[in-house]
């Protein structure tokens, strides 16, 4: 079980909100789940922004979670960017404020952080790192590009079994503003209600 918080954060979302527009778009993410769970295969997927810093994070953390909350065997998310940076101190605030248990485990200019969403699953480890990072599988699965320049810039992921564009807009917009808090919330809550709006449309 995820934790009370987390859990509770989760039964708020409300996937009617997804519009019929972004439900096509996130279509090819549940036929490509749904066809490893009906053949009783991990489901791999690595979410790919430009500097693995916000939302490749944000996504593999909300969907690693959902997919659990969702009782998904066998997933393995995973993020990546096409160059390595850090992951955003204000990422780790608002997934911190959403209910997960956050420790920072080094102090780097690329920090090492432990993310749990429970007290019986392994934490997710949260760092920037690139699509060959020894962390990120090396086939057999789903690409999903979560920013515009990463998906227009890596027409072609090495080992990925299947490409998916599903695109956000950078929270980077509001840094250093008064908005910045709202900002990643929003987004946060965007990706965790299509995450489990894709879970929700599997069946176990």
């Amino acid at each position: 079980m995820v934790f009370a918080k987390l859990k509770e954060k989760i039964d708020s979302l409300d996937t009617a909100s997804v519009s019929m527009e972004r439900k096509a778009v996130l279509q090819p993410l549940i036929s490509f789940i749904q066809s490893k769970v009906d053949t009783t295969t991990s489901v791999n997927l690595n979410f790919v922004c430009t500097h693995n810093s916000r939302r490749s994070h944000l996504s593999q953390i909300w969907a690693q979670t959902i997919g659990t909350y969702f009782g998904a065997a066998n997933l393995f998310c995973y993020s990546a960017g096409t160059e390595t940076t850090a992951l955003f101190p204000m990422v780790v605030e608002t997934l911190a404020n959403s209910g997960f248990k956050i420790e920072k485990l080094s102090e780097s200019n690329n920090p090492i952080y432990s993310i749990k969403y429970g007290e019986n699953y392994h934490p997710i480890i949260g760092f920037s790192k690139t699509l060959n990072s020894e962390f990120n599988p090396e086939n057999g699965f789903a690409a999903i590009m979560t920013c515009s320049s990463a998906d227009e810039g890596c027409p072609f992921i090495a080992g990925a079994e299947k490409r998916i564009p599903i695109t956000y807009e950078d929270p980077k917009i509001s840094d250093g503003t008064i908005h910045q808090l709202e900002t990643y919330e929003e987004r946060s809550v965007q990706i965790a209600t299509e995450m489990k709006y894709v879970f929700s449309k599997i069946r176990m």
